[in-house]
Order: structure tokens, then C-alpha cells, then sequence
């Protein structure tokens, strides 16, 4: 980048001096037009009628003009006598200042004279019956700037060296700022800069410092979330080998005893019904396991689905289960209460929610069911959950009361279940508990 600034700057300088030379000699030169054209019209009012219409008047007003060539024409522009030959010459008419003396009464031009073969600066006048014209040598435009090229040579090489002693000096002063801005940038720190000028690039290089900051965070979250997912994959096969020990180490164990042979039918009996319910929970607990991995790959389109009905439904097949118990269940249900999913999904939420309410309520309890259009509550007087494991409530394999048990509950899946519906549908599903007084679980839609 240095040496592409050292270039422009020296190319430029180049190029300023080249035109300074050239506009320099042309004003020069028109200066040297302007005051030959003055002395021109200072020795013609030396003219007067001493001077014969001869050779000899024209030799004699030249002498008097310090050598000046002096030329005397008739009205037409016949050349009557010329002071630098006494050769015939053609008619003048045409030339440009003879035109004009005859037309205007005096006339200018600057050529080279086709009788000398020098550049001449032109001036006549007309004096009725007869033109006057003098003319002096004048240096062409090329001759002036070849006669300045010397000094103009020198002037470029002082001008070349300044320009290299500038452009390293601005160079450093300009480069050092935007350095400071790399180095502070790769300290990965806030960049600031004093200059204006660079306020754009310590923007830019403050969002890429913040842009690689947040690629950073995603990349720790991803790998604290892959992390989580191994260490929740570990602890989901250990519950799920934990879950599925203890009916099979019972159906084992009774079948063991029954091929020893030396029980009583009344203890064949109750072996038979323990292998029976055992088998019963691991088939329940494989369908729970199977319902719960199944959701991550679920992708069926959601529909419009009436909550309403489906919740009184579901309260209707529950209630000889509550009635069981003495749990009464007050309904505040809106009609038409529309929300986007699918059937069985919202089944599966409500089914869980109101069948951990009458579980873990108390005998002759009750719960209050709350649907509408913001969201669903289910407020049980039960059991309640203990501060301590609150955060652990939609958590698999989670279980408030050990000693309860079902098919759809008592492995701790119900809730972890309605969790992921709700995440998957974009809502939001809380818990409220007191120990010993109750638990109220709300889903915001």
C-alpha cells in the first residue's frame, strides 16, 4: 500500500509540473505576444513623412527602429519597398494583417515569414493611401519551452525528491492510525479512533469483532448443548434401564421360583398375576419411551382443533377415576375455544395435566379446570411439590410420589411429554406449587 501511495504521489507530482511547464511557457509567451504588439504600435507612431515610399525611407525608418523590418504597400497591398530585401515581392492583401489595416486601419499577426524563415510578430497601419507595416523576430512556443527545458529539469528533480520526502512522511502519518485500529481490533477490545475519518472502519471492524464474538458464544452454546444432549442421552438410558429393571428382575423372579417347582396354587396364583402386571407396566413403559422419542420426529401439519369439546370429553371419561376418590372437578370451560395442533397432541396435554391433579390430590379434593382462548389451567388441592423439585417437575423419569403408579403416568414421562408438545407448538407450560396445598399447572397458547 506504501509503495501504490509513493507512485500516485510521484506520478502526480510528474504530471503537476509537466502542465506548470507547459501553461508556465504559454503564458509566457502570450505575455511576450502582448508586449511585442505594444512596442509594435510605440515604433510605428515614430513614422512620419521624412520617410520616402522607397527602398532607402524603408532602410531609413528600420535603422530608426533599431533594425526592425519595415515594409511600405499601396492601399491594395502591392509591396512598394521592404527593408530586409530589395527583391520583388508578391501582392499582401491576404495576409491577415494587411486585411485588417485595410479594413479596420490597423492589423496583428504572429507567423513565420516566408521571407526570412523566422517567426515574426506583425503590426500594420493604414494611412489612407498607402500601408505602413513593421515586424520584429519573436521566439515560437516550442522555442521558449525547449530554451526553459535546462531549468525545468532541475525543477522537476527538486520537485520528485520532495515529493518522496512527503509522500513517506504523510504515508506514516496516515498508515499509523489505521494500524492502531488492526492491532486494537486483534486484541479483540472496543476500537476507537480520534479521527473522523476513520469512524467508518472502527464501526466496521467493532461489528466484526462482535459478529465473531456471537459465532463464539454459538459455538461454546452448541458444544454445552451437545454436551447436554450426551449427558442427557447417558441419563435417559439409565433411567430407562433403571424403569425397566424392577418388572423384569419380579417377572424373572417369579418365573425362576415357578421352575423350581414346591409352590401352592394360591402362590402359583399370585405369581402368575405378578408376571401378568409386570409385564403390563414394561409394555407401558416401552409405549410411554416410543410416544415421548416420537415427537422429535413428528412433522404432521397442525389443524384447527375445538379444545372445548375435546377438554369436556376427556373430563367425562375421566371423572369416574376423580369420583373414585370423592375429588370434585369445577369446569370454567369457554365454547369454541379454536387452537392450531392436532387431536392427539392436545389429548395427551389435558389427559396428563388432569390425570396427575386427581392422582396426586387428596381424598375428597377437588379441581378447578380453566380453558379459554389465552390459555389452559389445571388447579388441584393435592400433595403439592416440594421447592427443591420444582425444577425437576417436566423433567423425564421425574415422579413427585414414589409410591404412585399407572400407565401413563407413573413413570415420569406424562409431563416431559406435555413439555415438548408445548415447545414444539410454541407455547409456554409452567408450574405454581405449595407443599401440602396444592399445584396449579397453566398452558399459555
Amino acid at each position: 500500500m506504501k509503495w501504490r501511495i509513493w507512485l500516485m504521489s510521484f506520478g502526480i507530482t510528474l504530471l503537476s509540473v509537466l502542465l506548470f511547464g507547459i501553461i508556465s511557457t504559454q503564458i509566457y509567451y502570450d505575455s511576450s505576444i502582448a508586449d511585442s504588439k505594444e512596442f509594435l504600435r510605440v515604433y510605428m507612431n515614430e513614422y512620419d513623412d521624412e520617410f520616402s515610399l522607397t527602398q532607402d525611407g524603408a532602410k531609413a525608418f528600420s535603422d530608426k527602429l533599431n533594425g526592425a523590418r519595415v515594409t511600405f504597400m499601396d492601399a491594395q497591398g502591392n509591396v512598394l519597398a521592404d527593408s530586409s530585401t530589395s527583391e520583388p515581392l508578391e501582392n499582401h492583401k491576404e495576409r491577415e494583417e494587411i486585411k485588417d489595416a485595410i479594413f479596420d486601419g490597423e492589423g496583428f499577426s504572429v507567423r513565420s515569414s516566408s521571407t526570412l524563415g523566422k517567426n515574426m510578430v506583425y503590426y500594420c497601419r493604414n494611412y489612407g493611401d498607402f500601408l505602413v507595416r513593421v515586424a520584429i523576430f519573436t521566439d515560437s512556443y516550442w522555442t521558449i519551452f525547449v530554451s526553459t527545458l535546462p531549468g525545468f529539469l532541475q525543477f522537476t528533480l527538486v520537485m520528485v525528491l520532495l515529493c518522496v520526502a512527503f509522500a513517506f512522511v504523510s504515508t506514516h502519518i496516515t498508515l499509523s492510525p489505521v494500524k492502531q485500529l488492526a492491532k486494537e481490533a486483534a486484541a479483540g477490545g472496543e476500537v476507537k479512533s480520534k479521527y473522523s475519518e476513520l469512524e467508518p472502519i472502527a464501526k466496521i471492524l467493532n461489528e466484526r469483532n462482535r459478529v465473531v464474538a456471537r459465532q463464539m458464544d454459538e459455538i461454546k452454546a452448541e458444544k454445552e448443548l451437545v454436551e447436554r444432549a450426551q449427558n442427557s442421552k447417558d441419563e435417559f438410558i439409565s433411567n430407562v434401564t433403571h424403569e425397566m429393571n424392577t418388572p423384569l428382575t419380579s417377572i424373572r423372579g417369579y418365573a425362576e421360583l415357578l421352575r423350581s417347582g414346591g409352590m401352592t396354587d394360591e402362590q402359583k396364583q399370585l405369581a402368575y398375576a405378578t408376571i401378568l402386571t409386570q409385564s403390563e407396566r414394561l409394555t407401558s413403559l416401552i409405549a410411554c419411551i416410543i410416544n415421548f422419542s416420537e415427537l422429535d420426529s413428528d412433522d404432521l401439519p397442525a389443524y384447527e382443533v375445538d379444545f372445548s369439546a375435546l377438554a369436556r370429553e376427556m373430563i367425562s371419561a375421566l371423572k369416574p377415576e376423580a369420583d373414585k376418590r370423592g375429588i370434585t372437578i369445577i369446569e370454567n370451560i369457554d365454547d369454541n375455544v379454536m387452537v392450531m395442533s392436532r387431536h392427539e397432541r392436545l389429548t395427551e396435554i389435558f389427559g396428563n395435566l388432569v390425570r396427575n391433579a386427581i392422582k396426586y390430590n387428596k381424598d375428597g379434593g377437588s379441581m378447578t379446570i380453566t380453558l379459554n382462548y389465552r390459555g389452559l389451567t389445571v388447579q388441584d388441592t393435592g400433595i403439592g411439590i416440594a421447592e427443591e423439585n420444582m425444577s425437576k417437575v417436566f423433567s423425564r423419569f421425574f415422579t413427585v410420589d414414589k409410591s404412585h403408579g399407572g400407565k401413563n403416568g407413573g413413570f415420569g414421562l406424562g409431563l416431559a411429554v406435555a413439555k415438548k408438545i408445548c415447545q414444539k407448538s410454541g407455547w409456554k407450560i409452567g408450574v405454581k406449587s405449595t407443599l401440602g396445598v396444592g399445584s396449579t399447572f397453566t398452558v399459555e397458547f
